[in-house]
């Protein structure tokens, strides 16, 4: 991607770049974006526009059946406890969310110009919501939502899409020492993944560094549980993503989701003590699986 890049930069007049990058202010790009953008679209043909739609993977529409996902998003909110609160997110985030909270390259997603990106992790939107409420006075955070995204990255192979939709739970809060908020955090978590797929849920947690969780996981989590919270240590999936603990989170046959603790809301608020749990399953996954029982 970056010698595609310094390819297109050596297209375009000296100064042109420094200028784009630098140079304007964010409403003068802006303007200037939107401008090219008219320009552009002005240009499109009805022809051109059908063979989009029909070979342009981020606008391809979704082969699952809505009215069999309506039914699964519908089953997930009923079973939500209460103790989380929906949020119904917006399409948009502000330019940087997945860079700046989650480290993920900005290649990955789907910016705009209007310093904005196509939503792609509901997970990073809920920690920086659950890290308003939290400077708010919120003494601990639990959010829900389902949400479709788009992910730029290539994908190639049966059930996979540029975008899909994903429900998803975070929640945040003060360490109080001794991993026990981190282990209240993961049972009321594992117990709503529990309720929504049954006693043939696979929870599992792989430990990428060693915490009290681990400890608390033995004495607090296993005990209040009642499936098996096996642990995967041959997991390597999510060990730059995750910090201390990651979450799998399936059925026979069929990989639904994963979750984990992250530093997100202690970057976000500058507080080191903070935890954060997200955790979150593929709903076209889990209709597909439902409607096969």
């Amino acid at each position: 991607m970056a010698d595609v890049g310094e390819r297109v930069w050596r297209k375009v007049p000296d100064g042109a770049r420094e200028a784009l990058t630098r140079g304007l202010s964010p409403s003068e790009l802006q303007t200037a974006l939107l401008e090219v953008s008219r320009e552009r679209a002005a240009a499109v043909t009805p022809a051109r526009l059908v063979q989009r739609w029909r070979e342009d993977r981020f606008v391809r529409p979704s082969v699952v059946d809505p009215r069999a996902l309506v039914r699964t998003q519908a089953m997930l909110w009923e079973r939500l406890p209460e103790r989380f609160t929906g949020v119904e997110l917006s399409p948009l985030t502000p330019l940087g969310t997945c860079s700046a909270v989650a480290t993920i390259h900005q290649n990955m997603v789907v910016s705009t110009m209007r310093s904005t990106e196509v939503a792609s992790d509901p997970t990073n939107q809920l920690a920086i919501e659950a890290a308003v409420r939290r400077r708010a006075g919120q003494d601990r955070v639990d959010l829900a939502t389902c949400q479709r995204v788009v992910r730029a990255q290539l994908v190639d192979g049966p059930g996979l899409f540029a975008h899909f939709q994903l429900f998803a739970l975070v929640s945040s809060a003060r360490d109080t020492g001794s991993g026990r908020i981190e282990a209240e955090m993961l049972v009321d978590h594992l117990r709503f993944w529990h309720d929504v797929l049954g006693d043939q849920a696979q929870l599992t947690f792989t430990t990428f560094e060693r915490t009290a969780v681990r400890e608390r996981i033995d004495d607090t989590v296993r005990p209040a549980l009642k499936v098996e919270f096996a642990e995967d240590p041959q997991r390597d999936k999510g060990s730059g993503y995750y910090s201390g603990t990651a979450l799998g989170i399936a059925l026979p046959g069929a990989d639904l989701g994963d979750g984990g603790f992250t530093p997100w809301t202690a970057r976000l608020l500058g507080d080191a003590k903070e935890r954060c749990l997200i955790s979150c399953v593929s709903t076209e996954r889990l209709t597909a699986v439902l409607n096969e029982a």
